[in-house]
């Protein structure tokens, strides 16, 4: 399973050998090093913890839960079905990505604070003529005389963006291991030295699958009895009476 952390520096583009031109978005990515080895006989699942970039100083019950190791600045928990494979203190960097593979990456989006419904929505507003008068961007109206409230989900103004985002599909485009960057086609959410989470396409949906099947298995071992068909004993005492 591959993922990382890293931190977003900003947006630019690449050029291709055909000569079309690409967006890419470069991420600063790890290094990072393994904190915790999480096992299913132990915790009841399997993950791992990694830790990036560095901090000064630590609350007293992470020194603990941290020590012989670097003081990470951020910590985050992946999941995966070889944990086995991982043990306390190895490093992961870039080169375990390469040109062409296909990841998601999550963020928190920016944050537009209280934005009304024509951005936050994408509402088109009120006509300018016809005797409306400052309701260019209102919302309308947002209800009907019955049943005399307001609908739960309606969509109105509010608070905007700062919420976690997971982009997928994105394709790596260039591999930059002198640096530890990553370039990646298209956007990724969040502001400018934001922290990322890049995830291997595809790993994360086929440990939910496995995860699933043994529960289905499970739950098939505990097989019915088959009632008998009536019809079927029916016709059978009609076919005796017969030969009688």
């Amino acid at each position: 399973m591959k993922f990382i952390l890293g931190k977003k520096i900003g947006m630019t583009r690449r050029f291709q050998e055909d000569g079309t031109v690409v967006p890419v978005t470069l991420v600063k990515a790890g290094p990072c090093t393994v904190t915790q080895v999480k096992t299913s006989k132990n915790d009841g699942y399997q993950a791992i913890q990694i830790g990036f970039e560095k901090k000064s100083k630590l609350l007293k019950p992470l020194q603990g839960h941290l020590k012989n190791l670097d003081n990470p600045r951020y910590l985050r928990e992946f999941r995966t079905n070889n944990s086995n494979q991982f043990k306390r203190g190895d490093q992961i960097n870039i080169s375990i990505f390469k040109e062409g593979d296909v990841v998601q990456v999550s963020g928190v989006s920016k944050g537009k604070g209280f934005q009304g419904v024509v951005k936050r929505h994408g509402f088109h507003g009120s006509p300018a003529s016809h005797g409306h008068k400052d309701q260019l961007r209102m919302p309308g109206s947002i209800g009907s005389s019955f049943p005399e409230h307001v609908r739960k989900g309606k969509r109105m103004a509010g608070r905007m963006g700062g919420l976690k985002s997971t982009v997928k599909n994105l394709q790596i485009v260039e591999v930059d291991k002198k640096n530890g960057q990553l370039a990646i086609k298209g956007a990724v959410p969040g502001a400018r030295n934001q922290l990322v989470l890049i995830l291997g396409e595809g790993e994360d949906s086929a440990a939910i699958q496995e995860n699933n099947q043994v529960d289905v298995s499970k739950k098939g071992s505990e097989k019915k009895e088959e009632k008998p068909n009536q019809n079927s004993i029916k016709e059978d005492k009609k076919t005796e009476e017969k030969n009688k």
